[in-house]
């Protein structure tokens, strides 16, 4: 880990701080360092089964740092923004929830990388930007593909070409962000609602229910039909499936295995 990333677990839910709160937690070398390395290790924890990610101080991910926006408009090429070959779509990979809690301004990189997270919260009046078009960009790091299947297209289209600010009320509205909390209470309820994932959803399950979202938009509707019934047989198989009847059955809290790597499914 980096200074620029801060790590906790707390009731089996890892808590990512991004932590640059002097710069609105812009992104750059150490802090995409530190972003990846964390999911890695939540990723691998059997004792972690979701993941938090939040920012220090005001800000959630103000974006590309300033200083490498510079240096790449001077030709340097960029390599201390972290590109490298974890990148913004990394945690769509990892085999746990990953819910953003958006507590401040969130725009450009930051925006993508919220987007790749598997759901979002965020404290009341905190801002949105997509940014790119009012830097002279594009829409980059795949976040032309993800957020027009998250807001629909014309929804994608406004944010990205027009980059206009939208505060937390409206990217609830657009369903951006699933639910809007006190700034004080964000991180807590964010915990919350992980906590209860990592202690009563099945592990295996959400991993592979995680897969099928992000794939099986792209088959046709009977490739995904038979994918999904392959997928079904394979869990009525499993030991967690007997676990979660019978732990409904006897009225107490399911003992799931654990998962720290991507299924094969």
């Amino acid at each position: 880990m980096t200074d620029a990333v801060l790590y906790e677990v707390r009731d089996n839910v890892a808590l990512i701080t991004l932590n640059r709160p002097d710069r609105l937690n812009a992104w750059n070398g150490d802090l995409a360092t530190g972003y990846f390395d964390s999911l890695d290790e939540a990723a691998a924890d059997p004792a972690v089964g979701a993941i938090v990610v939040t920012g220090a101080g005001r800000g959630f991910c103000a974006g590309a740092d300033m200083d490498v926006l510079q240096d790449i408009g001077g030709g340097d090429g960029g390599g201390g923004a972290g590109h490298e070959t974890r990148d913004a779509r990394y945690a769509m990979s990892i085999p746990k929830p990953v819910i953003a809690a958006v507590n401040g301004a969130c725009a450009g990189l930051g925006f993508v990388h919220a987007v790749a997270c598997d759901v979002r919260f965020a404290a009341a009046g905190a801002k949105f930007t997509t940014a790119f078009s009012r830097r002279g960009l594009i829409a980059e790091h795949g976040i032309s593909w993800t957020l027009p299947r998250l807001v629909g297209q014309a929804t994608a289209l406004d944010l990205l070409m027009s980059g206009r600010i939208i505060l937390a009320e409206e990217a609830k509205e657009l369903g951006l962000v699933s639910k809007v909390f006190p700034a004080e209470t964000l991180v807590d309820e964010t915990i919350a609602y992980a906590a209860d994932m990592a202690t009563n959803a099945a592990p295996m399950s959400m991993a592979i229910i995680k897969q099928q979202v992000y794939t099986h938009p792209m088959m046709a509707l009977d490739d995904a039909m038979a994918a999904s019934n392959r997928l079904m047989a394979a869990s009525l198989g499993r030991a967690d499936f007997k676990e979660g009847v019978a732990s409904f059955l006897e009225k107490r809290p399911p003992n799931f295995q654990p998962v720290t790597a991507a299924p094969e499914t």
